[in-house]
């Protein structure tokens, strides 16, 4: 048995990797346990290498409506190994860079599966041998995985999780989304700009369900008029594989049940917590509702000296949510250990934004309407339309809004949401107002640089309060 860590960090995904740089930065002994690759889902499957994918398709958009801008592109075409191959050669350089900052703060890192043994103990194994390590703490950080359904379960061929999604072969020629979370709609806007025929399935009633009705609407008006089918209130009955397709029987909100063919299906239903012979029953460390670890807002467990973060715990599953919990939780564990200069702070969730990189992307943070009026509130909404900013017109990209959300009484921010070109960069302008408790007098004072995008989010805030300028 080596000496004791101070912490041990199990998995390293973005929250763990960045727990581990965090805890060896206030000068704590630390190791991470990894089963597959460094970086986690997010680095190697997910959260990147989904983005080099999305960027490509979308040159590729553009490349086609050269015209558009006075430019001619003529017999234009995707090779599919070839955007895989950029795709798989950005993770794995990233993967490097994981490995790389590791050694650089001086975290060692074992490969193996992980299991905590109790008492500060884990085991680690690896290829058929068994070997155990001690720490005063332990950060699980065993993220999560897709969500299969049993009557589509995907066999990498014909039924696709993201995973397979991301590294295909063929492109598909009529493609089934299950799912228009955020997952899905990428997909589904990736292979519909590479040209496949795509159908989304949506159970609820609008796509996108958790962002804001209006941006669900607008959305789906969008992916409609780029070719795609979409049904909401829908549901998936049973789905028949073959060497040839697959056959699925999809039931519409009218009750209607029809059997369509697909070359292929995208399951995109959800994520399931990878927390399955890692120790927790042994631990009796209590689940939440929802079967995810609970914890405090710092990261604690039930269980003295046992944090968790990331997608094994409670949502929202976003990878900065997962390093943002990665930080507080090192700062707490270093506190305890008798760091008195580190002053972690709990999360808070209603500051974190999500986005959606589709066609038009999506960006959001806060209370949609709905929801501020659902807790309470008096409320004072605007909107401003990419139509009416210079620079979203000059770059040939005027669809999509902003929006935004303010408590009547005290002006205070409560939430923003946006769809449209480049959202995604500019949401976080909205996230430091609300972390820094800004009005609407604050941000009304604001002088927004021109010509740009960024204009807008000034203009929807003079909107809520009948203030706008260029509408």
């Amino acid at each position: 048995m080596s000496d004791p860590y101070d912490l041990i960090v199990l998995g390293s995904g973005p929250g763990g990797y960045v727990a581990a740089i965090r805890a060896a930065q206030l000068g704590l002994k630390t190791a991470i346990i990894e089963r597959e690759n460094l970086g986690g889902v997010c680095l190697n499957w997910g959260c990147i290498p989904t983005k080099a994918l999305l960027r490509l398709a979308e040159m590729f958009h553009q490349m086609q409506h050269a015209k558009d801008y006075g430019l001619s592109a003529d017999n234009v075409t995707a090779d599919l190994d070839a955007i895989v191959k950029r795709s798989r050669g950005v993770a794995g350089q990233l993967n490097k860079g994981v490995t790389g900052l590791m050694k650089k703060n001086k975290i060692d890192v074992h490969m193996g599966q992980g299991k905590l043994l109790g008492g500060g103990k884990l085991a680690v194994e690896a290829d058929s041998k068994t070997s155990e390590l001690t720490a005063k703490h332990i950060i699980i950080a065993t993220g999560a995985r897709a969500r299969e359904l049993p009557k589509a379960k995907a066999d990498g061929k014909r039924v696709w999780t993201y995973r397979h999604a991301m590294v295909p072969t063929e492109l598909p020629s009529k493609l089934l989304v299950i799912g228009s979370g955020a997952i899905g709609i990428e997909f589904a806007s990736f292979y519909n700009d590479l040209g496949s025929q795509v159908t989304v399935v949506e159970m609820m009633d609008r796509v996108v369900p958790v962002e804001d009705a209006d941006v669900s609407a607008f959305l789906e008006k969008a992916l409609k008029k780029q070719g795609m089918t979409i049904l909401t209130s829908a549901n998936v009955g049973a789905v028949e594989v073959s060497d040839k397709g697959v056959k699925a029987a999809i039931k519409t909100k009218d009750g209607v049940e029809t059997t369509h063919d697909f070359s292929h299906v995208i399951v995109a239903v959800g994520i399931v917590p990878n927390l399955e012979n890692i120790g927790l029953e042994d631990l009796k460390i209590e689940p939440d509702k929802r079967f995810h670890i609970k914890v405090d807002p710092f990261g604690r467990t039930n269980v003295p000296g046992v944090w968790a973060i990331g997608d094994c715990t409670d949502g929202p599953w976003l990878a900065h949510k997962a390093s943002h919990e990665g930080v507080t939780a090192a700062e707490a564990i270093a506190q305890e250990l008798g760091n008195a200069e580190v002053h972690p702070h709990p999360l808070d969730r209603r500051n974190i934004p999500g986005c959606t990189y589709c066609h038009p992307q999506i960006a959001s943070v806060g209370l949609t309407e709905a929801k501020a009026k659902e807790a309470g509130y008096e409320v004072k909404a605007g909107t401003f339309p990419f139509i009416g900013n210079g620079k979203a017109i000059a770059l040939g990209e005027a669809e999509g809004f902003v929006k935004t959300v303010f408590d009547a009484k005290t002006g205070e921010l409560l939430g923003a949401h946006m769809i449209g070109a480049e959202v995604t960069e500019l949401i976080q302008g909205y996230v430091v107002g609300k972390v820094l408790e800004t009005t609407e007098v604050e941000l009304m004072q604001t002088v927004f640089p021109h010509p740009t995008l960024s204009e807008m989010m000034h203009e929807s805030v003079l909107a809520a309060y009948g203030r706008a300028i260029h509408i």
